[in-house]
């Protein structure tokens, strides 16, 4: 053996071991010193052995080198293909325990409260009466948001001296009187207390009261004229209920509210008089004050003066007196006011599928969610997550998170599934609905693959896009591939506040409200929540989360995928609030899938089923999900609203003369009248009313208009207006109502109407209410929309006089050069045209007529202006009587509005 075969002994042995290198091998390249590529990969195994070996020392530390380089190798490569599969945060779980786990019975409060006996009856549907300092005042307004998110009727009334009518027709109005500051109902005039308290014991109906903070300190205070004392400005903790008091149904004593209360201001009470009965109490914060628990709401059983009341220490800025204050609605009205303790929860889980790398779900996760509904099935009967999925995204993470779309899948049937879109793209971006229903296909066919049911009837679009502003392409592809039929929009009519969020109906398919939970895509991890984990804590005990499901009978939640990973924030957030929902109400908390919902929710809110629409160019995220093809230029700046017979036509004549103006294409149907905002119409959404209207690129310049003489009297129409048309300017004309009257009997017998062929003017005004229906119709038709006053007060409830221009029809008819003029300087319109140009008196038509380039005259069709046999003596006389009380309160309307009032309606005044 030479000399280099006995420097190399283990280089063999090894390389040879491996199966790579042989001892041959290993010495041809010792021997050969070359720089051969094939002996490279032996050269620097040597030199890595060479490096190791040496002293016990120094190879030790080489070694440890080597071992904490390829721990830091692998580690990243783990943090790089998997990042939660190191350092995973322990989720947060739900501790909340309630002490009190005795089942309770709500009280119903349909009898009478104690000692009371009912002598009159209230409406069928009564309201709160809200007596506040002024029309703004901070707890005013707060009892008022909670009437509406609770959808309780009320009127306010400012206290003053006189108070509102407190009955029709012998029945009482109101369920409840509310004062927001009970010293204001202690000090009014006798005159009105008297009255207010007659009302009270002779309806049965009860008050509750807040006692207001004060500067000074009061102690051991007598309330006026009443067995009952008052210590003011007090700092307490720990607030407990009475489970015995009558007033709890929705609010169950569950616990003791440990901690400081909100405040330092709190009113405490103290009685030995029998009609009272502690309903929350609390201790001082300062100890040595007294170790009693102090009252901070009291019930007024009505022995004392046979008026029953709550009142409270503190105002709505606690959370528990929110649940306090709707248990004693609901008690003093004896459950007229009463809320139903029914509430649907159903808890969607969008994006499924979607969703950047590391916030996904793992097989964990999925197997935490499982876990998660089988707890809150047993809180909530029929408990299950609805499921939203993108197909197109399905194994897009790291392989774990794979793994858990893979186990979702293999768990199909414990969930509910709805089709998300298969790219999470948003809807609005579709300008066909072809295109919409060949991506909607692609996802339904990956669900058929793996199984997913395609037949839940709901779906959810990315971002609410298209449900709301409608998308009317949606709603067709919705309809032909999932044939869907219900679906929830955080979006209508706005998303904030959340309180007024209503459902609507188009196109057969119920649109139910959703909510917000405060969880979103980036809410990931509870010490990253934004405010804090506090701000989350807040919200689930008593605040935002909790408030929602107690004030909604129905809750339909949106959470997303990353939700469920990570920290699993939504089993956390949930599992949390419905624990201390029922620690702290009597609700039945139920799930049911979201067909049934939409059924529930349409028989609950019937009133919601047409939708009010909205201008999607006043609300920022409205233009955000709204079409690009739509423009905000292409609604109308005023509209001609009648009513009909009055000389609308002649005006919409005169109107479209001007060069800046310009009205709608005329409807096949109705011609020059689209007819959007009354009758079935309005059902087809804005896309169809828009369409009316004339787009070009100088669209902006032009005033556009449209003229329906049917607005005027419709019952619905100025809230629609309003709703879509808000700042818009509204057009009216009054002319004498009977001849009003006349002109549209004769102008139904000129269209061939068989029910004006087949009676006389005569027959149709004194119809009564028995008479067959095509006359009671035809009646009302000619009468209702003489009642000027009473019309024109209705649009006033929507929009401020300011916006409105009364025009007098005679004046129109014998001098519209003036009228147009003056209706240019309303309308604000730019140029000023030169009405004396362009209109002249036709003497053979006998009114105005528009002027040609040729100097001649193009009048109205034959249709207009025709003449009439003259009413009789009698019919004159009958119509006359009839609008006597209408006109006088015309007259005084016009004065109010500071418009002259017409020589015709001086005469009619005159006259009658």
């Amino acid at each position: 053996m030479s000399g280099r075969e006995k420097n190399y002994p283990l280089i063999g042995k090894d390389t040879e071991a491996g199966g790579e290198w042989s001892s041959d091998t290993a010495l041809l390249c010792a021997a050969a010193e070359t720089s051969s590529p094939s002996c490279r990969p032996w050269r620097l195994w040597q030199r890595t052995l060479l490096w190791l070996s040496g002293s016990r020392k120094s190879s030790l530390k080489r070694w440890t080198t080597v071992v904490v380089t390829l721990i830091l190798i692998i580690s990243g490569y783990l943090l790089l293909t998997s990042p939660r599969s190191i350092l995973q945060p322990v989720p947060p779980e739900s501790v909340f325990r309630c002490s009190n786990t005795k089942s309770t019975v709500p009280s119903e409060h349909k009898r009478s409260p104690e000692g009371v006996a009912v002598t009159t009856q209230l409406r069928i549907d009564p309201k709160v009466l809200l007596f506040t300092e002024t029309q703004h005042s901070r707890r005013g307004r707060a009892i008022a948001e909670l009437l509406v998110a609770n959808k309780i009727k009320y009127k306010i009334e400012v206290i003053g001296k006189s108070l509102p009518l407190l009955t029709n027709l012998s029945k009482g109005k109101y369920g409840a009187v509310v004062f927001e500051n009970f010293e204001r109902y202690l000090v009014m005039d006798t005159w009105n207390r008297e009255l207010l308290d007659k009302y009270l014991v002779e309806y049965n109906v009860g008050m509750v009261g807040f006692l207001p903070p004060h500067e000074e300190t009061v102690v051991g205070a007598k309330i006026k004229g009443f067995p009952l004392y008052v210590h003011t400005n007090m700092a307490l903790e720990n607030v407990t209920l009475n489970a015995e008091n009558p007033v709890l149904r929705l609010t169950r004593s569950g616990d003791t509210l440990w901690g400081e209360a909100p405040g330092t201001d709190w009113t405490i009470f103290s009685t030995n008089h029998s009609t009272y009965e502690a309903l929350e109490l609390a201790v001082p914060r300062v100890p040595h004050y007294t170790k009693e628990k102090l009252i901070t709401a009291v019930l007024d059983k009505g022995k004392y003066d046979g008026i029953c009341r709550v009142l409270f220490g503190y105002d709505l800025k606690f959370w528990l007196h929110n649940l306090l204050f709707l248990d004693a609605i609901s008690y003093l009205s004896r459950g007229k006011l009463s809320l139903s303790l029914d509430r649907y929860i159903l808890v969607d889980i969008d994006d499924i599928f979607v969703g950047h790398k590391g916030t996904r779900m793992t097989v964990e996760d999925v197997e935490a969610l499982l876990a998660a509904q089988k707890r809150l099935r047993d809180l909530v009967p029929g408990w299950r997550f609805n499921l939203g999925f993108s197909g197109k995204y399905f194994k897009s993470g790291y392989p774990d998170e794979n793994l858990g779309d893979e186990a979702l899948l293999q768990n199909v049937e414990h969930f509910w599934w709805f089709g998300h879109m298969w790219g999470h793209t948003q809807p609005h971006k579709f300008n066909s609905t072809e295109a919409l229903e060949s991506v909607m296909q692609m996802n339904k066919q990956f669900a058929k693959t793996y199984g997913i049911p395609t037949d839940s009837g709901y779906s959810v679009a990315p971002h609410h896009s298209g449900v709301y502003p409608v998308h009317e392409q949606l709603y067709d592809a919705w309809k032909k591939v999932w044939n869907i039929r219900v679906t929830s929009t955080e979006e209508y009519p706005h998303l904030r506040p959340a309180r007024l969020r209503r459902g609507f109906i188009h196109r057969k398919i119920m649109v139910l409200p959703r909510q917000t939970c405060g969880l979103y895509t980036h809410t990931v991890f509870i010490d990253k929540f934004p405010g804090g984990r506090q701000v989350l804590e807040k919200s689930i005990h008593g605040g935002e989360l909790f408030q929602t499901i107690v004030y909604n009978p129905i809750s339909i939640f949106m959470t997303h995928l990353s939700n469920y990973g990570n920290d699993r924030l939504a089993i956390y957030t949930f599992e949390s609030v419905i624990k201390f929902l029922k620690c702290w109400t009597n609700l039945n908390l139920m799930t049911v899938p979201p067909l049934q919902l939409g059924e529930k929710y349409f028989h609950m809110f019937p009133d919601e089923e047409e939708p009010i629409w909205g201008n999607p160019c006043l609300d920022r995220r409205h233009r955000d999900i709204w079409a690009t093809s739509k423009m905000c230029e292409q609604l109308p700046k005023f509209l001609v609203i009648g009513p009909q017979k009055t000389g609308t036509t002649a005006l919409y004549t005169f109107l479209s003369m001007h060069p800046a103006i310009s009205s709608n294409y005329p409807s096949p149907e109705t011609f020059e009248e689209v007819q959007f905002f009354n009758g079935r119409n309005y059902a087809k959404g804005i896309d169809w009313y828009m369409k009316f209207f004339p787009l070009s690129q100088n669209s902006s310049s032009k005033y556009l208009f449209e003229k329906s003489a049917t607005y005027f009297d419709g019952e619905l129409v100025p809230r629609r207006v309003k709703g879509l048309l808000p700042s818009s300017r509204l057009v009216t004309i009054i002319i004498p109502p009977s001849k009003r009257a006349y002109s549209w009997y004769h102008h139904m017998r000129a269209h061939n109407d068989i029910t004006a062929l087949n009676y006389s003017f005569n027959d149709v005004i004194t119809a009564t209410d028995k008479a067959p229906r095509p006359l009671r119709d035809l009646r009302n038709k000619c009468l209702n929309p003489g009642m000027y006053a009473k019309h024109i007060e209705r649009w006033l409830d929507y929009f401020p006089s300011t916006q409105l221009s009364i025009i007098d029809g005679e004046s129109l008819r014998n001098n519209p050069v003036d009228v147009m003029n003056r209706l240019q300087r309303f309308l604000k319109i730019r140029p000023f045209f030169n009405y004396t140009e362009h209109l002249r008196f036709d003497k053979k038509k006998g009114f105005f007529c528009q002027v040609t380039e040729e100097d001649k005259t193009k009048c109205l069709g034959r249709g207009k202006g025709r003449q009439y046999p003259p009413m009789t003596e009698v019919e004159e006389k009958l119509l006359r009587d009839y609008y006597q009380p209408h006109n006088v309160v015309l007259e005084k309307l016009l004065t109010r509005l500071n418009y002259p009032v017409p020589v015709w309606l001086l005469e009619d005044l005159a006259s009658s």
